[in-house]
């Protein structure tokens, strides 16, 4: 069984779900789980979690993303992409007439920042405990409470009207397609999504992401090197500090209780290793005594010790 996190190249068509459906297979190896629905029609980055790795499945998908969205303007959908059924649309004369590449950069300004999005009925979002794509698909509707998301980054990359290429940075919960349609409204033409390449989320980018077709082939002929390719469990933490317990300690890091400072050595070089000069909650990657990543340990300052936060040793 292999330990870790996978970067996927999603390809259109494929569900997440449908993705590790397949990975299962190739991996030969059940406990896989993705981080976060890709749109079947959208492409690209789709982290998937390996064996103990499966913990990290939430923390990933909270991280930012980043994505190249294709802008279709002039065409609502019920879908808000160009797969769903188009409800409304005008001439392309017309969208030539209303938008300027100056009227989409101030969109792009509008929508940059703290803003709301009803969730799209043709999503996974639960209401009254069914998905809303469930009710769509039955040709319901219902009414959906705004939420707040976040637009860190919206840049106009190109434009070819009707089609706009933007990138986008956002936080978590944002609809793409969602956003095509709501800029297409207040420019007043309508839009809907054209195409979408998620190219980040977090740390993981899309060249580092393998296809599944050549995952399958490196597993049958190249195993070494789709083996280099699985991020390990504690490469989504280094940005903290790590200790390795010394042999005292080491039943207590098993069992997730509190192993006092005393009872550890640091494995990274600097200043923010050292126990009295770490700011008190910082969290610590945990080493057994053996160099093997068991756990995230929060430091408890005023006592000397450092307390569980996140178990990952295998079972």
């Amino acid at each position: 069984m292999y330990h870790g996190m996978l970067t996927i190249r999603k390809e259109a068509g494929y569900t997440s779900s449908d993705v590790v459906a397949r990975l299962r297979g190739i991996l030969h190896m059940k406990k896989i789980g993705h981080t976060g629905t890709l749109d079947p029609d959208a492409e690209g980055v789709l982290p998937v979690c390996l064996g103990t790795a499966t913990k990290l499945c939430d923390l990933i998908a909270d991280r930012d993303k980043e994505y190249r969205a294709v802008m279709r303007l002039g065409v609502t959908t019920d879908t808000q992409d160009m797969s769903g059924t188009v409800l409304q649309s005008i001439p392309e004369e017309e969208v030539l007439r209303l938008v300027d590449e100056k009227r989409l950069l101030q969109a792009a300004e509008k929508f940059t920042g703290e803003i709301m999005q009803i969730p799209p009925m043709y999503s996974a979002v639960k209401v009254g405990g069914k998905r809303l794509y469930e009710i769509a698909r039955k040709g319901g509707t219902v009414e959906r409470a705004a939420r707040p998301v976040t637009i860190y980054e919206l840049s106009i990359e190109s434009v070819q009207l009707p089609l706009v290429t933007m990138r986008v940075r956002c936080g978590k919960g944002t609809y793409i397609r969602t956003l095509c349609h709501d800029m297409g409204e207040a420019l007043g033409t309508g839009a809907a999504m054209e195409h979408l390449v998620r190219t980040r989320v977090g740390i993981f980018t899309l060249d580092q992401a393998v296809l599944l077709d050549d995952a399958e082939r490196m597993m049958k002929t190249e195993l070494a090197l789709l083996e280099r390719m699985i991020m390990p469990v504690d490469g989504f933490f280094a940005e903290y500090p790590g200790f390795r317990v010394k042999e005292e300690g080491m039943k207590l890091l098993l069992n997730g209780n509190p192993v006092a400072s005393s009872m550890t050595e640091p494995v990274d070089d600097g200043a923010q290793c050292v126990p009295d000069r770490m700011r008190g909650g910082q969290l610590a990657r945990m080493y057994g005594s053996g160099g093997r990543f068991e756990a995230l340990y929060r430091y408890d300052r005023k006592n000397a010790v450092f307390r569980n936060y996140k178990m990952f040793h295998a079972e």
